[in-house]
């Protein structure tokens, strides 16, 4: 049995499925589109709902958590396109997984990147309704309270109401309290929702679902105004900037920067997006490269400026506000410039969730063409020449968590599973390398030797952490094993996985970049709370029950073996 779950897919039999499947999709990306749908899906909720988060508890510091992310990204995206280079198909790292590790990985991997699309376009929708309502209101339309919201947020205010008094609420604790105590009720039960983010979920599935056409000239129109209003917050911003409120840089230390993980994290996750529209590329194995790194360096560059514009622009104790990039305008009295940035962000958050949905079919798609998803989901419309039933499963599995959840549960949830996903994109070049694969990518992850770096670099950051971790030993005794096992395990498991790739590179000799990222990626994640992990691992369970009960007895490969 352990042979079946480990079976591969060569190369030469993913590019045969995949040319005679019949997938009917449609060849009309080029590097410009794909570079557009990158920027659509990367510069989207991150930068104009959670960046403020990250800035408030790192302060200005944060703008260089986004260069370590962004140089952790690099060597991810250099991994994701020699894999699109060597085997241009739709499905992502779920397709490379197949390649290099088999079906259980593959599928694991595919289960997880449903976090990273899915989930993460819940925070889109969210975030998009948020800008939405906000703008409404500048134009004096007012919806009710209960209409715009999870009711998380409004129960949580209620509590908090009976708790401290109406004069101790916060503005957006007293909004949520108008929308519990103004909500409709049935039974006596308050009938909170988010409607804007629900709808905004159908219209943009409805575009994904009637074609890739479509979805890529509104993605180009929509970046275009997302690139002008960010360019404008910089440059504008720069008038009112005060280089005081860059003192203190870092006034919460590094630990403050590094509780911003996640909501960065966020911000950059999407660029292999752009992988899932493999199939629909005129040149995929030229193309894709260059566009990933493309998006990568645009999207650092815009990210590292703003951040340093909003922080300079009022203080970062200001920022933990759910639009900071509106904020801050209002702040310094530019009224207007806020009122245009609150219309251009509902456009600009549209792309982002429109890339998402357009990718989560795509690798369901994929799977279900393996075998390891009800055929159904491999349906192609025979006009509109995308994954039908796979495009609406998935706006129905975004809308509905969306109207009811808080943003801030499925942010640190999505970069769970992105670390997972890309750590195992990293391992997968150095089997590619190792079994020879390599001779077949288009493109390579430039190569240096490992062999002795990673091992001295191992020694060289032991030393710095028990140097300047504030932590030592006898700390780590004294708080007794079950602390150390919830609070610090990941941390262990970062240690341990430097050890043994550093036996292993002096053995074979890897290659120096993907072994940064898998080690980059780890070190993120082992900053991620103990409770995301548990979630993220009840997720697994819950995937792998759907395998063993579905996908291992159906798997196109193990048929084709018996």
């Amino acid at each position: 049995m352990a042979n079946r779950l480990f079976r591969k897919k060569s190369v030469d039999q993913i590019l045969s499925d995949a040319e005679h499947g019949g997938s009917g999709l449609a060849k009309i990306l080029g590097v410009r589109d794909l570079v557009s749908l990158g920027i659509a899906a990367i510069v989207g909720a991150g930068i104009f709902s959670t960046i403020g988060l990250a800035s408030y508890n790192g302060g200005p510091a944060v703008s260089l958590l986004f260069v370590f992310v962004a140089f952790a990204c690099v060597f991810t995206a250099l991994s994701y396109a020699q894999f699109a280079s060597t085997v241009p198909v739709s499905g992502s790292a779920y397709t490379y997984a197949y390649v290099a590790f088999g079906e259980l990985f593959a599928w694991i991997i595919g289960w997880a990147l449903v976090l990273e699309y899915a989930v993460s376009n819940m925070v889109v929708a969210i975030s998009w309704s948020q800008y939405f309502v906000s703008m409404l209101e500048g134009f004096g339309i007012h919806l009710p309270k209960w209409m715009t919201m999870a009711p998380g947020y409004a129960l949580d205010a209620q509590l908090k109401f009976l708790e401290v008094g109406i004069d101790n609420l916060e503005k957006i604790d007293k909004v949520a309290l108008e929308a519990y105590q103004s909500a409709p009720r049935i039974l006596d039960i308050p009938i909170i929702l988010d409607i804007p983010a629900g709808l905004i979920t159908f219209f943009v599935t409805w575009l994904v679902y009637i074609g890739i056409k479509e979805s890529r000239r509104a993605s180009n129109i929509m970046v275009l105004i997302k690139i002008g209003i960010i360019l404008a917050v910089i440059i504008g911003g720069i008038f009112f900037v005060k280089p005081e409120n860059w003192v203190p840089f870092a006034p919460n230390g590094i630990g403050g920067v590094m509780s911003g993980v996640a909501a960065v994290f966020f911000a950059f996750i999407g660029f292999d997006s752009i992988s899932t529209t493999a199939e629909e590329c005129k040149n995929p194995q030229r193309d894709l490269p260059k566009a990933m790194i493309y998006c990568l360096l645009i999207c650092a560059v815009l990210y590292v400026a703003i951040t340093l514009v909003l922080t300079g622009m009022v203080n970062y104790k200001e920022l933990n506000v759910k639009d900071p990039l509106a904020y801050v305008f209002e702040y310094v009295g530019f009224d207007h410039m806020a009122g245009i940035i609150s219309v251009t962000s509902v456009i600009a958050i549209t792309s982002a969730l429109l890339v998402f949905q357009l990718a989560q079919p795509r690798i369901w798609m994929t799977m279900s063409r393996d075998g390891l998803l009800w055929k159904k989901f491999a349906t192609i419309h025979p006009k509109y020449k995308t994954p039908s039933f796979a495009t609406i499963v998935t706006g129905i599995v975004v809308a509905i968590p969306a109207l009811f959840f808080k943003m801030d549960f499925f942010v640190d949830l999505t970069s769970v599973g992105t670390f997972f996903a890309f750590i195992l994109v990293c391992c997968g070049v150095l089997y590619m390398d190792y079994s020879g694969i390599s001779k077949r990518s288009k493109f390579k992850v430039p190569y240096i030797n490992g062999k002795y770096i990673v091992g001295i670099s191992l020694i060289i950051g032991l030393v710095l952490a028990i140097r300047f971790s504030g932590e030592s030993i006898s700390d780590w005794m004294s708080m007794g094993s079950s602390a150390i096992l919830l609070h610090k395990s990941l941390v262990i498991v970062f240690w341990l996985a430097w050890l043994v790739l550093s036996v292993m590179s002096f053995k074979y000799n890897f290659s120096l970049l993907p072994v940064m990222g898998i080690l980059i990626n780890l070190y993120l994640m082992s900053e991620l709370g103990a409770s995301n992990w548990i979630i993220f691992i009840l997720w697994l369970i819950a995937g792998l029950v759907i395998y063993f009960g579905y996908g291992y007895k159906h798997s196109k490969l193990r048929t084709r073996e018996d």
